[in-house]
């Protein structure tokens, strides 16, 4: 607080210079400027189309069947998926629900098994692609992203499974997908909750031996995958590096660091 040399009552330190240079720098809300008590009528519009955007992420529905056919058309074999939740609403306010799979693909899924994993070994790698809160990132960023992925892990020498590609999932069913698929590794792709200043992006999350009932704890997540974030070549580069980390560790999520700091000693 300063002091008005004339009256002597407090008053704010005034903004050092000029700090709308720093908006170059981020997307969140910074330096507005004012009219009045209020923000300018450019800033108020803006807020409420970054709003709608979010709003549309939520409740709108992925073109999972472009998705696939992208992908079928690049040779990546891909099998489609419903959660437990019915529809959209049901799927907002019940999340369990959107971790499970519906009764009748759980049963397709596991004739999908290929023969060593119904024999109980774990040797293929499962990417799910999920709608989760936001149709927008998998329309926008999920088909680079899964066909740069699908070349890099076969380039480690990794057995791909189909890409399983998920209406109304949540990040848990691909631990009822790795687990019916006898997956020894999923990653998940799901649109991540949007905001203000990001309504497109992509989540990443990936589990070594998912099963149901796999903690939170033993994934590792990338996140903010999209253009004004981390885009979609340098995800696939991290996601592969993180991928062959826990391959050769064999255990994901917390457990990862304290695998790789044994390693170093």
């Amino acid at each position: 607080m300063t002091r008005n040399d004339n009256d002597k009552t407090p008053s704010l330190v005034p903004a050092p210079g000029d700090i709308h240079p720093l908006r170059r720098f981020t997307d969140a809300r910074v330096a507005l400027g004012r009219a009045g008590t209020s923000l300018p009528t450019r800033a108020h519009l803006d807020f409420l189309h970054d709003h709608a955007r979010a709003r549309d992420a939520v409740w709108a529905t992925p073109d999972l069947d472009g998705l696939g056919s992208r992908l079928e058309s690049a040779g990546m074999p891909v099998v489609r998926l419903r959660s437990a939740a019915p529809d959209r609403a049901v799927y907002l306010r019940r999340p369990d629900l959107g971790r499970r799979l519906a009764d009748e693909d759980a049963g397709r899924l596991r004739g999908l098994a290929a023969p060593e994993a119904a024999g109980g070994g774990r040797s293929r790698v499962g990417i799910v692609v999920a709608d989760g809160l936001s149709a927008m990132a998998i329309d926008v960023n999920a088909a680079p992203v899964v066909l740069g992925l699908g070349q890099a892990l076969r380039d480690q020498g990794l057995d791909v499974a189909p890409v399983a590609l998920v209406e109304q999932g949540r990040v848990a069913i691909g631990d009822a997908i790795g687990e019916a698929l006898g997956l020894a590794l999923v990653i998940v792709l799901i649109g991540e909750r949007p905001g203000l200043s990001a309504a497109d992006s992509l989540g990443c999350y990936v589990t070594w031996a998912p099963r149901p009932g796999t903690p939170d704890s033993a994934r590792n997540c990338v996140s903010n995958i999209r253009l004004g974030g981390l885009d979609p070549e340098r995800a696939v580069a991290s996601i592969a590096s993180l991928v062959q980390g826990i391959c050769r560790s064999r255990v994901s999520g917390v457990a990862l660091a304290a695998a790789i700091g044994q390693r170093r000693e």
